[in-house]
């Protein structure tokens, strides 16, 4: 495994390599990273990953500077995983001096997330971008975790012709239903028993479209509620969009995404489903 810094590096690198799958990171890594990069070796000759904390996505307040870090242990695990390079850049090698260009990326960067963290999407939309531009992957690989994230690339994409594909993978799981997220390390032993509520939520709005349910306000209440029986649990959103535009849904649904962002704790949690697709990780 070839570890590089520079973009000139990478460029190098890259010639070298045929088709290629990428999966940008930052870092603090866990099985769900893993699960993109073994989706990667599956899907091409080659896989690169990124580890790079991108501090245009943090807002101010949030944990830029506590956000969980090893980069020893991240490249013992994706050396093991068998990847063939990794860009491991400083700030000023992504940003460097006079960077004045962001990306935004419209309306689906708006709502959810884009909402209660202003500019958040801008900031992970540049750094993609930038990751993409040099990097020249075949293939980009992103989890359902961030769902939004992934509306939000998949659009990105396809709107600058910036790679081939998108592959979104499904959201890694602990067995007891908690979503794989590096701001897990911050949940104690209380808050951790608490976390699940979010995938017991998800279960529960599952079980009623499953049942047959389609009105919308009725399934998103049924997850609310859930949630909201959780003392160590405050709600930031419930949603039950479009899963391509992410527009809320009202009156009868068919395709429709479950997501919410939850704070247990100290860290704010993400998790979604999407109820007309199967979902194996949460039964």
């Amino acid at each position: 495994m070839k570890v590089v810094t520079t973009r000139a590096e990478v460029r190098e690198e890259r010639a070298a390599l045929g088709r290629l799958g990428f999966v940008p990171t930052m870092g603090y890594l866990h099985d769900g990273h893993l699960s993109l990069v073994r989706e990667a070796r599956a899907r091409s000759e080659h896989v690169a990953a990124s580890i790079f904390v991108n501090p245009t996505q943090f807002g101010p307040g949030e944990d830029l500077a506590s956000y969980p870090r090893d980069p020893e242990r991240d490249l013992a695990l994706l050396e093991e995983a068998g990847v063939d390079l990794v860009w491991l850049p400083q700030p000023g090698d992504v940003y460097p001096s006079g960077f004045a260009t962001s990306v935004e990326v419209g309306d689906v960067a708006d709502v959810l997330e884009g909402a209660s963290r202003p500019g958040h999407f801008r900031g992970v939309a540049t750094v993609v971008a930038i990751l993409l531009g040099v990097v020249r992957p075949d293939l980009l690989l992103v989890g359902q975790k961030d769902l939004q994230q992934s509306v939000v690339l998949r659009r990105l994409a396809a709107d600058l012709s910036l790679v081939d594909e998108v592959v979104v993978c499904p959201t890694g799981r602990e067995p007891d239903g908690l979503a794989l997220s590096s701001r897990n390390a911050y949940l104690d032993e209380e808050d951790r028993r608490a976390a699940t509520v979010l995938s017991r939520a998800l279960r529960a709005g599952r079980a009623a479209y499953d049942a047959g349910e389609r009105d919308a306000e009725t399934l998103r209440r049924v997850i609310r509620d859930v949630v909201a029986a959780e003392p160590r649990a405050e709600i930031d959103y419930v949603s039950l969009a479009d899963p391509e535009t992410l527009v809320e849904l009202q009156g009868p649904v068919d395709r429709a995404a479950a997501s919410m962002a939850v704070r247990v704790g100290r860290p704010r949690l993400l998790d979604n489903t999407l109820l007309h697709a199967p979902d194996p990780g949460l039964g």
